[in-house]
């Protein structure tokens, strides 16, 4: 079994009414079409549980909604695959007391941050304990103001200890630098339309994406579900990413 960790947001885009963001909806996009035994756990304000959880539970996979005090709000505008992006509101930062309990039976989690706040060290150091912990690398970047978006590598090294595999993308790596000098055992350079590179063990393996049209959002999130997927069913990594590439492409041709 896999899971799934996060934040749900409000995501605001130009003439159009709110809609269910964050890692949570945008993995549940991609587990839909998995049909993997999988569980979500999504946190917001109560007042937002039925606007933002609500969608998350129709796409299928079991979920269970943690109770916080703030909704993660985030305004968005793209030209082509360039994406603008404005904090309105953070959401809650999960400390370890915080955590619900997740079943033995899930081997491999997906950590899906929207800040570098959502996720302390300690909290990643709890959630790996006896699994395989999947990380985003905007939980290392993005810095945690509301305004414009700002990035930095000004994040806690202590973070990665536990870390088995992180997603990151090139805006991301242009932070970050060099992914193999990151000490994660497996590291996913995502190009956008451009596919992919997975690093392990000293080597880089290019992966293709498929051609897209429409809006990408949640892209990396449906990613690094159905890589993990692959992963827990005994694909290799560079075989998981070409699995999580074609997902990739259901998700965002049915959006």
């Amino acid at each position: 079994m896999i899971a799934l960790l996060g934040n749900a947001a409000r995501d605001l885009l130009p003439g159009e009414p709110p809609r269910a963001g964050g890692g949570p909806f945008h993995g549940a996009r991609a587990l839909h079409r998995l049909r993997v035994p999988a569980r979500i756990y999504a946190r917001c304000a109560p007042e937002d549980r039925e606007a933002l959880i609500g969608p998350i539970v129709r796409l299928g996979t079991p979920v269970r909604y943690v109770p916080g005090t703030a909704t993660a709000t985030f305004a968005l505008e793209y030209e082509g695959e360039h994406r603008r992006v404005r904090i309105e509101a953070l959401g809650d930062a999960w400390q370890p007391d915080d955590l619900p309990d997740i079943p033995g039976a899930v081997r491999w989690l997906h950590v899906a941050p929207l800040a570098r706040s959502d996720f302390p060290a300690e909290t990643l150091a709890k959630l790996a304990r006896g699994r395989r912990l999947s990380l985003d690398a905007q939980g290392l970047v993005r810095v945690p103001e509301t305004g414009e978006l700002q990035v930095n590598a000004d994040y806690d090294p202590e973070l990665l200890r536990h870390v088995w595999v992180l997603k990151v993308g090139d805006e991301e790596a242009d932070v970050l630098g060099d992914p193999t000098a990151l000490g994660v055992r497996e590291v996913l350079l995502t190009h956008g339309s451009r596919g992919s590179t997975v690093y392990v063990g000293g080597r880089a393996e290019p992966v293709p994406a498929y051609a897209f049209e429409g809006d990408p959002t949640g892209a990396g999130d449906a990613f690094s579900i159905a890589y993990i997927a692959s992963r827990s069913a005994g694909l290799a990594p560079a075989a998981a990413a070409r699995r999580a590439t074609a997902v990739v492409a259901s998700v965002l041709a049915a959006a």
